[in-house]
């Protein structure tokens, strides 16, 4: 298993001649593109920060039970990873903490074949050990003047922030918004927060660290899917696939804190994006 840095696409590709060029190759290659191998050693999975313990241990499962393939991890926020993504990242899966991000490269083309809900999260705020300002919830922490740290709007973890802020009738004024819940943790672990709006998964793989507030309803709810990217649908991505949607990957989302998908999106079931 191996740890991949985030993926940027190359500058200084987009003169007319490369354009045409691209071209010319594009109208050869409709009528005799080679199918991709079947069998590639190599899975290159791109996964939204959250499900990082996860599927670092649900990578050892599969090299385990496959010797001789490789599973390549690249952690981010779930909208950057769609942009990387978009873009031509050269990836095999997507495990995104966001429906409709999800639902928007499947429109796109960038994302083919069945989707399905494998996982299910929950918002909590994360506060210093032993909760010292005594937050209790959202209203608590409005009224607390505490340095706050919020996921950005456009990130997963920022959309169901902004949920359950609306739910509660509640404003908060963040000092920072990061492009991962990774990095709001981040600012909770280094003490340059108060609190941070994460997932309960986040707050678990902190132990001691922190303390949290649970939040309930709706709003705070978060489902996760997975898509094989276009042209990818080789025999290793779907063993890796099965592997996650399976009991075994029941199994270590469930040890990580992870809900089960639910109805309509058990894990292994296929379901649409919009099933989240």
């Amino acid at each position: 298993m191996s740890v991949r840095p985030g993926w940027a696409p190359r500058a200084g590709l987009a003169g007319p001649a490369v354009l045409a060029m691209f071209a010319v190759l594009a109208v050869l290659a409709s009528g005799c593109t080679a199918p991709p191998p079947q069998n590639e050693a190599e899975v290159r999975v791109y996964a939204a920060a959250s499900l990082r313990s996860a599927f670092e241990e649900l990578a050892r499962r599969y090299e385990a039970s496959y010797p001789g393939r490789q599973v390549t991890l690249n952690f981010g926020g779930s909208a950057d990873l769609a942009t990387q993504l978009s873009a031509g990242a050269p990836a095999d899966i997507f495990a995104a903490a966001d429906t409709s991000i999800m639902q928007r490269l499947v429109e796109d083309g960038v994302v083919t074949g069945a989707v399905a809900i494998f996982a299910t999260n929950t918002l909590a705020i994360a506060v210093q050990p032993g909760n010292p300002q005594r937050i209790t919830g959202l209203e608590s922490l409005a009224r607390a003047g505490a340095d706050v740290v919020l996921c950005a709007p456009q990130v997963p973890c920022g959309a169901a922030a902004d949920r359950v802020q609306d739910a509660a009738g509640v404003t908060l004024a963040p000092v920072s918004e990061e492009s991962s819940v990774a990095g709001v943790m981040g600012k909770v672990l280094a003490g340059e927060a108060d609190a941070g709006l994460v997932y309960a998964t986040d707050v678990r793989a902190a132990g001691a660290r922190v303390s949290s507030i649970p939040l309930g309803g709706a709003a705070a709810h978060a489902s996760y899917p997975v898509g094989t990217l276009a042209g990818r649908e080789t025999v290793a991505a779907s063993d890796f696939i099965a592997l996650l949607t399976g009991p075994v990957g029941a199994g270590v989302l469930r040890e990580a804190g992870f809900g089960a998908a639910g109805a309509g999106g058990e894990p292994g079931r296929p379901s649409t994006p919009e099933q989240g």
